[in-house]
């Protein structure tokens, strides 16, 4: 019963509208999530409940793929140096909070130390116990290779290499241009121009959640949400014939999901006005034309309204902007997601005949 309703809850839906929850709620409770008892309690919790997970037979085959468990490597590291530096920034927050400074500003912590011996016997000693790690790997986990390649079959799923796997699970939403070159290409230029476009002083040197708020929270939730989340997807609940499967259900290729998905164009024309698409490519795209340019245009006003003015004297009128549409972009995955699983959209716009579907 158990192992059916987590198979049930851990739909695209329901596991990415619960994982969007709990970011916001960390980020709105750090004087909780940043404090040791939370981190240890949440290790225990993980443990726990992983422990228990990898009795089950299919769980365990799917996570004990050699192509599967260096990511969970990876997710242990993302999220606990996730929690460590929300720990860390809450300690300085408090501290600021006082009068205190930050602890990188101690006088203990502000004493200078030569590279050489320091730094360059820690990084041999990690260079050491690195290349100790991969030879111990290489003798107990096989290389994941597979015969030579075959034209008259293809693996199924035919999945991606791993850091490819949010690309791929976007193309469930996204023509291929767009979730192969644009979104990725917004969301990465995004999170690299994010100390270039928010030139809050503060919080350089040491760690600071509250000075930041801004930048950490942008960043945090392009990279944990759009992208580690979408590689746990495509990894674990993407089965064959890229449908998803609970991390309980086995993975049958013969499962069938029945989807008719719709473009926006066809809702209107179609179903609500009972015709036939018009021949005139912008006379048919007309609402899809409204949709984005009121999307990207629309909410202008809106934010500005909100609070424009003060980012715009803090960073200037370019700057401003320019993060602007870069939100707007990064913002329209998961807007599309969620159309896509509510209404079957399939497109807002589409356009074959100019190669532009959005």
């Amino acid at each position: 019963m158990i192992k059916e309703a987590i198979n049930y809850l851990s739909s695209p839906l329901y596991s990415f509208t619960a994982f969007i929850f709990l970011f916001w709620l960390a980020l709105k409770r750090i004087d909780v999530v940043g404090t040791k008892k939370f981190g240890l309690g949440l290790l225990i919790f993980t443990v726990t409940v992983f422990g228990w997970m990898i009795t089950d037979k299919v769980f365990f085959s799917i996570i004990s793929l050699p192509d599967n468990i260096p990511i969970i490597i990876l997710n242990g590291l993302v999220f606990w140096s996730t929690w460590y530096a929300l720990y860390k920034g809450h300690q300085n927050d408090l501290r600021i909070a006082k009068g205190e400074g930050p602890i990188e500003g101690t006088p203990e912590n502000r004493e200078k130390v030569w590279a050489w011996p320091n730094l360059v016997y820690t990084e041999l000693f990690c260079g050491i116990l690195c290349t100790v790690f991969l030879i111990v790997w290489a003798i107990f986990f096989k290389a994941p290779l597979e015969e030579p390649a075959n034209p008259t079959w293809a693996p199924n799923p035919a999945k991606a290499p791993w850091y490819f796997l949010g690309l791929q699970e976007m193309l469930v939403y996204f023509d291929p241009w767009m979730a192969g070159v644009v979104l990725p290409g917004l969301i990465v230029v995004g999170l690299i121009a994010i100390p270039f476009l928010d030139i809050n002083p503060k919080g350089n040197g040491y760690f600071t959640f509250a000075e930041r708020k801004f930048a950490i929270a942008g960043f945090l939730f392009g990279w944990i949400v759009l992208w580690v989340f979408l590689i746990q997807i495509g990894t674990f609940l993407r089965g064959p014939n890229w449908t998803f499967y609970g991390p309980f259900e086995y993975w049958d290729a013969h499962k069938v999901v029945a989807e008719n998905n719709i473009n926006l164009s066809e809702i209107f024309w179609i179903k609500l006005f009972n015709t036939s698409l018009p021949k005139n490519i912008f006379v048919r795209e007309i609402f899809g034309i409204i949709a984005v340019f009121g999307y990207m245009f629309g909410f202008l006003p809106l934010i500005m309204k909100k609070w424009g003015k003060n980012y715009i004297n803090r960073m200037g009128t370019i700057r401003y902007y320019l993060m602007i549409f870069l939100i707007l972009g990064m913002m329209s995955l998961p807007i599309k997601m969620y159309l896509r699983w509510f209404i079957n959209l399939k497109y807002v716009l589409a356009m074959p005949e100019f190669e532009l579907n959005l």
